[in-house]
């Protein structure tokens, strides 16, 4: 009796700890988001974010906070000998929190540090074909997503997506679409959607589309989407999200059932912005 005594007291107590953390961690981000947004991180959305003139005006306002959040929640790290500064943490989570406009959010919460390399870098990993046989394998990426807090990116990449914003490719926006479809513990191209009953027609939707570029890359037809995409589901996810916010109106006309299901998922209807 005692021990089931002791085990409800601490279920409680786990339960008021957890609402506790999270109605302080609203209450910081609420007195973050209150202080007024600095001269120089203005300047640097002008230099650095030409898709930031063409949002809403209330979209302007709820990215400028959220950025404020993010860069006092998030760890930059430079690599390589790289000086972190505000220009690359104001570059960087203008187009995280481009991802997280109009929706609840908790600010990619299994995320703690973001790497920057100057330029693209390399990852070795190993390959394991059976049999005991093992290969290296050495790779050049421009960006990647781990599961277990760390995003990494090049900022020679970053600048020059964000200098572009209509050509349907952005590594932070790709890198930050898989931080949310990780949010659930693992990437498969299924996000954490609103509604239990969203997750049908996401599935239909999603993997009928999947599929056909799958078909168009084995077969060298055109795409609307890079078929990277056609790896796997959560790549599918990363890539068609890019293109989402950078070519909208391409991406409507051409597959309109898909766009109205991320349009669903974030929230947004780039097609007005542009």
């Amino acid at each position: 009796m005692l021990a089931i005594f002791l085990i409800l007291l601490f279920s409680i107590s786990a339960i008021a700890w957890i609402a506790s953390a999270s109605w302080r961690a609203r209450r910081r981000r609420k007195l973050i988001s209150q202080q007024p947004f600095p001269h120089e991180w203005r300047e640097i959305l002008k230099r650095r974010i030409p898709f930031f003139r063409t949002l809403p005006a209330d979209l302007q306002l709820q990215l400028k906070k959220h950025i404020q959040v993010f860069i006092a929640e998030k760890r930059f790290v430079g690599c390589d000998d790289l000086k972190i500064t505000d220009d690359i943490r104001v570059t960087v989570a203008a187009q995280a929190c481009l991802l997280l406009l109009n929706r609840t959010t908790d600010f990619y919460p299994r995320l703690k540090e973001i790497l920057i390399y100057p330029s693209v870098f390399i990852v070795e990993n190993q390959q394991h074909h059976g049999a005991g046989v093992v290969s290296e394998q050495r790779r050049v990426l421009s960006g990647e997503s781990w599961q277990h807090g760390r995003v990494i990116l090049s900022w020679q990449t970053t600048k020059h997506d964000a200098a572009v914003p209509d050509d349907g490719s952005n590594v932070v926006i790709h890198e930050f679409a898989h931080q949310l479809d990780q949010e659930d513990g693992s990437a498969n191209g299924a996000p954490i959607l609103q509604h239990s009953k969203d997750y049908a027609s996401w599935s239909e939707v999603l993997m009928q589309e999947f599929q056909a570029l799958v078909r168009a890359s084995q077969y060298g037809e055109h795409s609307l989407f890079s078929y990277y995409g056609a790896t796997n589901p959560a790549e599918f996810f990363a890539v068609v999200s890019e293109v989402f916010f950078e070519q909208p109106h391409d991406f409507i006309a051409l597959h309109p059932a898909l766009y109205r299901e991320l349009s669903a998922f974030y929230q947004l209807d780039p097609v007005n912005w542009h």
